[in-house]
């Protein structure tokens, strides 16, 4: 679609025609319908010798209403949603020339009762978007984008109308990691649809579409989203939201060129109102500096993409380097009682998640064999028995690298951890004393190894959780690890990072945490166990903590 290319302009006023038409003008209870809805139009570059305009085709609007909550004003190729009642809309045609265009300005009150008029704008559209623009844009057909998190100020704030990119603040490499920002992928088409991938690690790209997104408070729940994320000061971050198509285009407004996304779109951070960005500078190859202002009108934000995926790192670099605590299991037995006590019997509820198991300290479910410990589940009197051993109240520590080198359990309904828990959990209780979950792992999805930080409103299935592939995760040792510091957590399987949570003073992760080791069966997580289930085992080969 030629039309939905191009873009943008500056302000002057146009000459309009409103006609309206107001639905529902009675208030009922709390459902008030908006009245005396207002529109105005200013065409980008209009002035006495350009009466429409500089060419752009960019008009801006402005509605307002009595007990309107927000608005939607709808183009002909475009339409956006917006609770301050401003928009900037492109309007385009394959031709140069003047041309009338129809706009309908809506606005929603309580209850999404709603009034409308519309205005008459006449536009002179005379831009096209460079090719050398389009190419970098889409290329063949279409480019995927993200935001270069390796890159010093690929996240800023600055002034309103500032040159200085970041001017105020500007993110350091990786900084925003795990805010639900850097996994986003951004996809220009060249038939003029955008779409916005919210996870691209997910294994099913057509199936699995739902990821989360980063987002202004008071601003992001405007995205129509089912709510959660967690909040910390002015941001949401991890906010649950699914794939998206909108549309694109390229203006030049004040000769500025600049994409305007269609819709709810957008770009990296959720601001509200706004959906342009302009293309502040574009002279490195396959990347982007973009600015955008604030939905609140009160600042700029500022945005580096790029088109090319990360490199891979395959050396992960610890900061952590001083052994305070180990167990290789060079004992054959029972697991050293000065290192590790039991959890027994049935807990509450399963152990807070319906497991079939009872926990035992029995050497059929617990022992050291050969330098190994070896963890049992099996099935036996028509239950099922198991161990879990942990370091409570013998050793917790803060901040360090923990690293474990394990072979896993299989078969439908095993479920093995290597986890730890705040040690603290006895006087503020689950979850407020926080979960880390090195790893976990289902016999009914094999070979999948998740990652999940568990704490107050990220309880049960809303923790927050990564998932990475072990092709051979029980058939081979591996080394499962966790990189945590007081301003993030990294897991990793076999020395590479998969997961990064931007850890901080609003999380429970700066206290003392204490170890565990488990194989549950069946629960909420582990699923249907098989019936023909008799025994599967969880070998680790030593515990190694590092500060």
């Amino acid at each position: 679609m030629k039309n939905l290319k191009y873009l943008h302009v500056f302000f002057l006023l146009a000459s309009i025609m409103m006609v309206g038409c107001q639905e529902d003008d009675a208030s009922m209870g709390d459902i008030i319908a908006p009245s005396n809805l207002q529109v105005s139009a200013e065409i980008v570059g209009a002035d006495a010798e350009h009466p429409y305009g500089d060419g752009s085709g960019v008009v801006n609007f402005k509605a307002s209403a009595n007990n309107a909550l927000t608005y939607k004003i709808i183009a002909p190729e475009s339409q956006q949603l917006t609770p301050s009642g401003f928009a900037s809309i492109p309007f385009t045609s394959p031709n140069s020339g003047i041309f009338n265009y129809r706009v309908v300005v809506i606005a929603y009150g309580t209850g999404g009762i709603s009034s409308s008029t519309s205005i008459d704008v006449e536009v002179f559209v005379d831009y096209s978007p460079p090719a050398d623009l389009l190419e970098l844009l889409y290329g063949d057909g279409s480019k995927t984008w993200r935001i270069k998190s390796e890159k010093a100020g690929h996240f800023g704030l600055g002034p309103v109308g500032g040159n200085i990119p970041s001017e105020w603040y500007g993110a350091g490499p990786e900084e925003k990691a795990g805010v639900g920002m850097y996994d986003d992928r951004y996809i220009f088409n060249s038939d003029g649809t955008f779409t916005h991938i919210t996870n691209n690690t997910n294994d099913d790209p057509v199936t699995d579409t739902s990821g989360t997104v980063f987002g202004r408070k008071n601003l992001v729940d405007e995205l129509g989203g089912p709510g959660g994320g967690t909040v910390e000061g002015d941001d949401v971050f991890n906010y649950p939201y699914n794939d998206y198509t909108e549309n694109w285009q390229i203006s030049a407004p004040g000769g500025a060129e600049t994409i305007t996304l269609s819709g709810l779109g957008f770009i990296g951070y959720y601001v509200g109102g706004n959906h342009q960005y302009r293309i502040f500078d574009r002279s490195v190859p396959n990347e982007l500096l973009l600015t955008t202002v604030d939905g609140n009108g009160n600042f700029n934000w500022w945005f580096i993409i790029t088109s090319e995926e990360p490199k891979q790192d395959d050396e992960f670099r610890t900061i952590y380097n001083d052994l305070i605590w180990e167990d290789t299991f060079d004992v054959d037995g029972a697991p050293d009682p000065t290192k590790w006590t039991y959890d027994l019997g049935r807990g509450d509820n399963g152990w807070g998640n319906n497991e079939s198991q009872t926990y035992t300290n029995s050497p059929d479910n617990v022992k050291i064999e050969d330098g190994i410990l070896k963890i049992t589940a099996k099935a036996e009197n028509g239950g099922y028995t198991s161990s879990r051993i942990k370091t409570d109240g013998i050793f917790a520590f803060t901040y360090g690298r923990v690293e474990v080198r394990a072979k896993l359990p299989s078969g439908g309904g095993t479920w093995p951890a290597i986890w730890m828990l705040g040690q603290n959990y006895t006087t503020v209780t689950w979850p407020a004393c926080g979960e880390i979950d090195i790893m976990e792992h289902v016999g009914n999805d094999q070979n999948t190894i998740h990652s999940t930080l568990h704490y107050t409103g990220n309880s049960g299935g809303n923790g927050v959780g990564k998932r990475t592939t072990v092709p051979t995760a029980s058939t081979e040792f591996h080394n499962y690890s966790v990189e945590w510091t007081p301003e993030f957590i990294k897991f990793l399987v076999d020395d590479k990072v998969y997961h990064t949570f931007p850890n901080s003073a609003a999380t429970p992760f700066n206290a003392d945490f204490f170890l565990i080791l488990n194989v549950a069966m069946g629960g909420n997580f582990g699923g249907a166990i098989d019936p023909n289930f008799t025994a599967s085992t969880l070998e680790i080969d030593y515990v190694k903590v590092y500060q």
